[in-house]
């Protein structure tokens, strides 16, 4: 699956978000696979799409607003 932006309820309008490869057996982040910036709606435009195989899983983290 090629993924070019996906939602992610409650980001901010310019929230920063980083997206990470896991093991979807135990959540562990295997690497990272992208940045980008929360926007209009909760929506989460990628620079560039991830592709995600049968099996993988990523995960999407907001980054905190310390």
């Amino acid at each position: 699956r090629i993924i070019p932006r996906f939602h992610l309820e409650g980001v901010q309008v310019g929230r920063r978000v980083s997206v990470f490869k896991i093991d979807p057996d135990n959540g562990e982040r295997l690497g990272l696979l992208a940045t980008a910036t929360g926007s209009e709606g909760g929506w989460v435009d990628l620079g560039e799409p991830i592709i995600v195989m049968a099996g993988e899983a990523f995960i999407a983290v907001p980054e905190s607003m310390t």
